[in-house]
């Protein structure tokens, strides 16, 4: 089993736009970065929908059932767990190029202080080679 100590990133490829995913990701990542612990996360496909700019927050997601029982308690926003890590930790969000390629969307669609820059897949998975990977 690989070495799995904080000294390792932690790479997170989000792709899944349900809310729990996206809700998991932000805490792991906002968790491990106030950790010390240095964290990337890569969004694309469904998930950089709940990243728009012009999106409420309580539009943002679509899931299940533990979505509507993180929206009734008030659960901190996941953009805001996200904002929070890399105001308090070492993290790094990285859109997907392709998916804003797609979707003929620029930097300035998605919500301000987040992101990092756009960054191709290949790229990320070269770089995640060196830590922990984690797919939601």
């Amino acid at each position: 089993m690989p070495d799995q100590t904080p000294d390792r990133p932690l790479y997170i490829l989000l792709c899944s736009g349900e809310h729990e995913k996206v809700q998991m990701a932000a805490m792991m990542a906002s968790v491990a970065a106030v950790s010390n612990r240095a964290v990337e996360v890569f969004v694309s496909m469904n998930a950089i929908f709940a990243f728009r700019k012009d999106a409420a927050a309580d539009q943002r997601y679509r899931g299940g059932d533990f979505s509507k029982i993180l929206k009734d308690k008030k659960a901190p926003d996941a953009l805001t767990l996200f904002e929070q890590g890399k105001e308090l930790g070492d993290l790094k969000v990285w859109a997907c190029s392709m998916a804003l390629d797609v979707l003929h969307w620029e930097m300035e669609n998605l919500a301000p202080g987040i992101f990092n820059e756009p960054l191709g897949l290949t790229k990320f998975l070269s770089d995640a080679e060196q830590g922990q990977f984690v797919t939601l």
